[in-house]
């Protein structure tokens, strides 16, 4: 017979932990990555029944597509034997990407001198703020722009995503 835990974890009858949240989810990938020397990113469930994705994302040296592909299999297996999620999901592994979103304070800190935008709540609504983070904490984060810098405090964000901009490139011969 099954025993719950603490944070939605189950003890099975072999004593093998079986996670049924995306909190208990992060543990177990984070330790799997930082053996293939990868970091953990993020971890996100998207959409509703069988149309869920959980969203495993990974960032460190040497992420490319094949390294994806092999991480992503690995993290598969390991899902297979720890999770019991109430509804099936479609497993994606992937890199923060050129764009990426910014959801925790470790993602303002590796993006210290990047452009960023964000949408931010203030009082009887919200407003877009867009500069470059100058500095990041673990409580808020401060935004160098035309009008000077803001400090944001995280609990106010409500999207934020780093920016990334094609340069064009000169004509030939000139």
């Amino acid at each position: 017979m099954d025993q719950v835990g603490a944070f939605g974890t189950h003890l099975n009858c072999c004593g093998v932990t079986q996670v049924t949240t995306v909190a208990d989810i992060w543990p177990v990938v984070e330790d799997y990555l930082t053996a293939e020397h990868l970091e953990l990113d993020d971890v996100e469930l998207s959409g509703r029944g069988p149309g869920q994705v959980l969203r495993i994302v990974v960032d460190g040296k040497g992420v490319d597509v094949e390294r994806l592909a092999e991480v992503s299999r690995g993290v598969s297996r390991l899902l297979d034997h720890t999770t019991e999620l109430d509804d099936p999901y479609q497993l994606e592994v992937t890199s923060p990407g050129l764009e990426r979103k910014l959801r925790l304070p470790s993602h303002y800190m590796k993006s210290l001198g990047r452009e960023v935008v964000a949408k931010v709540a203030v009082e009887g609504g919200k407003t877009t703020v867009r500069g470059v983070i100058a500095d990041a904490g673990e409580t808020s984060f401060t935004i160098d722009a035309d009008g000077g810098s803001r400090v944001v405090n995280y609990e106010d964000v409500l999207t934020a995503n780093t920016v990334f901009r094609w340069e064009k490139a000169p004509k030939p011969g000139h």
